[in-house]
């Protein structure tokens, strides 16, 4: 069991497959509804005052700012570790949209997108930023390719991400006295820094894993191999063999029924008041039920990501989307298990087959 052949094998096990779609008590349900009322606050204020502003075309930028709100909901001090996460965001959109404004090839943006895995990877574990981790961060990076703005339109981004981010950390600071304290019989989860050389190895092979599967992805003609990227970092990200592989299943699984649900929203044609109600129950729901099982999760962050998505690229076919966004996915969750096989050690193949 500790050869890497007989690691796949139990990874595609029956007795795994079912334990991926197990239900889990959450001991800290209510930091994570506060973390999703939160986000959903900041998405319902953010997104209309864009709406209604001047640059209504800003809105899904806005989105992506509010979503630092979900960062730091165990953190001995919030305020500090949402205002870091705006920051990274604003970072993120800009880099890439400078990239395509400087007329970067698509190979160089992938490269960059790559690249993004790995660095923010290294800095949500170095500094402790928790869940949802690297990924928010690399979304909104991707939100930025393809379509080409001027300096003006990407200082506006820029400015849209920023002011909603910083209305994520306002609201968070203001409605910091209803998270729960600590309980002295029960610590908040915390994942254990480990050691810079395995922080920075871990990134290495993500940025590796994540250009893999991008490139696989753009090379098979796919719309959109950002998503295949992502994929296979929210296998990769993770600090056990075992755990990853889990996720990695229960990430395909709740992209397949999300996206039939994007798929049946979108071909409605909504109208942006509507996706902004969407997105802000979207948001509470998944905060809600993604720490019982991640595959339930995942059901509902896809219909969200796509709507996000959309108000960031109106131009592109909306309704298209949906089963893009299930193929792209597959293709990189299924590298991004390959890669993390490939690179795991023998104490992370025993500690799967123990699991």
């Amino acid at each position: 069991m500790t050869r890497r052949i007989d690691a796949a094998r139990h990874v595609l096990g029956r007795r795994n497959l079912l334990g991926s779609m197990a239900l889990n008590r959450q001991p800290f349900l209510r930091n994570s509804l506060l973390a999703g009322a939160q986000a959903g606050l900041a998405v319902a204020i953010a997104l209309p005052l864009a709406l209604l502003s001047p640059w209504p075309e800003l809105t899904g930028f806005a989105a992506l700012g509010a979503l630092v709100a979900l960062f730091g909901r165990f953190a001995p001090r919030r305020g500090p570790v949402v205002l870091a996460c705006g920051l990274c965001q604003v970072a993120a959109v800009t880099a890439m949209s400078l990239t395509v404004w400087a007329g970067a090839p698509a190979a160089v943006q992938l490269a960059l997108l790559a690249l993004s895995c790995g660095v923010f990877f290294f800095v949500t574990v170095s500094a402790g930023f928790g869940a949802p981790g690297a990924l928010i961060f690399v979304f909104a990076a991707s939100a930025a390719m393809g379509h080409q703005a001027g300096l003006a339109e990407i200082a506006g981004r820029a400015a849209a991400t920023g002011a909603a981010a910083l209305l994520a950390w306002a609201i968070c600071v203001l409605t910091e006295h209803l998270r729960p304290p600590e309980p002295e019989d029960r610590p908040f989860p915390a994942e254990p820094r480990r050691p810079l050389p395995e922080r920075l190895v871990a990134a290495l092979r993500i940025i590796i894993g994540c250009g893999g599967a991008a490139f696989a992805c753009h090379a098979l003609g796919a719309a959109h191999p950002a998503w295949a990227a992502m994929g296979a970092l929210a296998v990769m990200q993770g600090a056990h063999l075992h755990i990853n592989m889990q996720r990695a299943v229960q990430r395909m699984t709740g992209t397949a029924i999300g996206a039939a649900l994007a798929w049946a929203i979108l071909n409605q044609a909504p109208g942006p008041w509507e996706m902004i109600a969407a997105l802000v129950a979207l948001q509470f729901l998944t905060e809600t039920v993604i720490g019982t099982n991640y595959a339930l999760g995942q059901a509902l962050v896809t219909p969200m990501a796509l709507l996000m998505s959309h108000l960031a690229a109106p131009q592109a076919d909306a309704a298209a989307m949906a089963p893009e966004r299930v193929l792209d996915t597959l293709l990189g969750v299924s590298l991004g298990m390959l890669a993390a096989l490939v690179f795991s050690t023998l104490d992370d193949r025993r500690r799967l087959a123990q699991g």
